[in-house]
């Protein structure tokens, strides 16, 4: 298993992302290795001042990154050896079985969507991020933002892949399936979805239980909360505040801290043909770590082939 890591992207690249990498290194099975995408030079002093060998890597050479600011798109097309460039490439051609990232989220979603391309019969991939909540399983939330307009067939596929993830990256057996609406009742909600609940409710596909509210959110009703990126956007955002609020006032408790998005390190873009993980740009080197371990259990997890397999097997609508 071969892990690509964007070493030049991230508010604190490179260090936080060479850092990162070590402390994955260090604790990778045996058959992971990572290769990292970045300047050499600085990989290696690096890795000489936390005094470990650089040989455990190997090292793609660029100096050349996409910024924060840059449009994602023109940079993606001009920048031909950017580091999330190359590391697509690498992807495309099979030199490595995943690539995360922590930089440019909309030049990660150029090469996700033009190089690495949708599995046949997805409308249009999403991303999730798991939500805390009392027990070991954290809720998985999709789409969080990649699609702020949704159709009712969309929110239907988004059930069928945060299905396949939670059985496949959760480890969950039957995980259930809610909608996220304005009320229990099946006639509640917009066009959108009170159409996305005729679609879900009788489908063999997945173990669907009905709508949610957003006081479901850390509960225990369901194990996947099917929403839009927009809502879902908000959602996380309001989860995130609530962290931040926990913190500012000192409060320590341990449920608490399953809110620092540093324990996840990242998400993957579910539809598309290989693993790609996005990270948040913020990222520290425990995020890196996390952010790496993820990309293990995606690919340990065979998500890309069960998705592939359930959508041959069902339309797209």
């Amino acid at each position: 298993m071969r892990i690509g890591v964007d070493i030049l992207g991230g508010d604190f690249a490179p260090e936080a992302t060479v850092g990162g990498s070590i402390l994955a290194a260090k604790i990778l099975p045996p058959d992971a290795r990572l290769v990292l995408i970045g300047d050499e030079n600085t990989i290696v002093s690096i890795c000489r001042l936390e005094q470990f060998d650089p040989s455990a890597f190997e090292i793609l050479h660029t100096t050349e990154r996409i910024e924060m600011w840059e449009h994602p798109a023109r940079a993606f097309t001009q920048k031909h050896n950017a580091s999330v460039v190359k590391g697509f490439r690498l992807l495309e051609h099979g030199e490595i079985d995943g690539f995360a990232s922590a930089g440019n989220t909309g030049a990660m979603m150029v090469g996700a969507m033009q190089i690495i391309k949708s599995i046949p019969g997805v409308i249009r991939p999403c991303i999730a991020a798991t939500m805390p909540r009392q027990g070991d399983t954290p809720m998985l939330l999709l789409d969080i933002g990649i699609n702020p307009d949704c159709s009712a067939e969309e929110l239907n596929q988004y059930a069928i892949l945060g299905d396949i993830y939670a059985r496949q990256v959760l480890n969950l057996s039957s995980p259930r399936i809610g909608l996220l609406n304005i009320g229990e009742e099946e006639g509640k909600g917009n066009l959108v979805t009170k159409a996305a609940y005729q679609l879900m409710k009788d489908s063999p596909l997945f173990n669907f239980i009905g709508n949610l509210e957003g006081s479901d959110l850390f509960s225990d009703k369901a194990d996947v909360m099917v929403c839009d990126g927009f809502v879902g956007n908000v959602m996380l955002k309001e989860a995130e505040a609530f962290y931040a609020m926990v913190r500012k006032r000192k409060i320590t408790d341990d449920f608490f801290e399953k809110f620092n998005f540093v324990n996840y390190g990242g998400t993957p873009v579910l539809g598309i043909n290989a693993p790609v993980m996005i990270a948040h740009g913020i990222s520290n080197d425990i995020a890196i770590k996390n952010l790496i371990l993820h990309t293990v259990e995606v690919i340990k997890g065979n998500l890309c082939e069960k998705i592939k397999e359930a959508f041959k097997e069902c339309p797209e609508d």
